[in-house]
């Protein structure tokens, strides 16, 4: 008996210590603030811009690390044209550390995916450029060859004129 009530107590014990221990509590606001970004994600655009100024409001009130944490996850998962990748990222350069569990480790990771959204972004602008580059450039050449082939046919006119000409003078 005095064993289990001992194992009770241990158990008790370790939880109390999960319970007190402050990266339990980062993990769980962490996941309530993904909860959170999900759930604004599949809303309305008027909720979701309601959303982003509440975290707003919320982060220049009080620059909590959750608060910070809350509008960059917001910034970064968002749609255009409330989605701002260099905003989320100035907000999670502080807090971003991959070697501190909760706010810091989620922040580094957050922090790599919206710079890698950002560079995706920079690509497909760059190639959009030059994709109408290309398209400007081949419809320049089928110009150029358009006024090649009229040419080519003026002087086949010509000659075909001068052809006939001479036919009319031999009869």
């Amino acid at each position: 008996m005095q064993y289990r009530c001992l194992v009770a107590a241990a158990l008790l014990a370790l939880a109390a210590c999960a319970a007190l221990d402050p990266r339990t509590r980062q993990f769980v606001a962490v996941d309530a603030l993904l909860a959170e970004a999900a759930q604004a994600v599949r809303a309305a655009p008027a909720e979701q811009k309601a959303a982003l100024t509440r975290a707003e409001r919320a982060f220049v009130g009080e620059a909590s690390p959750a608060n910070r944490l809350h509008l960059a996850i917001l910034l970064a998962s968002l749609p255009d044209p409330l989605h701002d990748d260099a905003r989320a990222a100035e907000l999670l350069e502080p807090l971003a550390n991959p070697g501190d569990p909760g706010y810091g480790r989620f922040a580094a990771w957050l922090a790599s995916q919206v710079a890698e959204h950002a560079r995706l972004s920079r690509e497909l602008e760059r190639a959009g450029r030059e994709r109408q580059l290309g398209e400007k450039e081949r419809d320049k050449r089928e110009e150029a060859l358009r006024q090649q082939l009229e040419a080519l046919r003026g002087i086949e006119r010509g000659i075909q004129e001068r052809e006939d000409r001479l036919r009319r003078r031999d009869k």
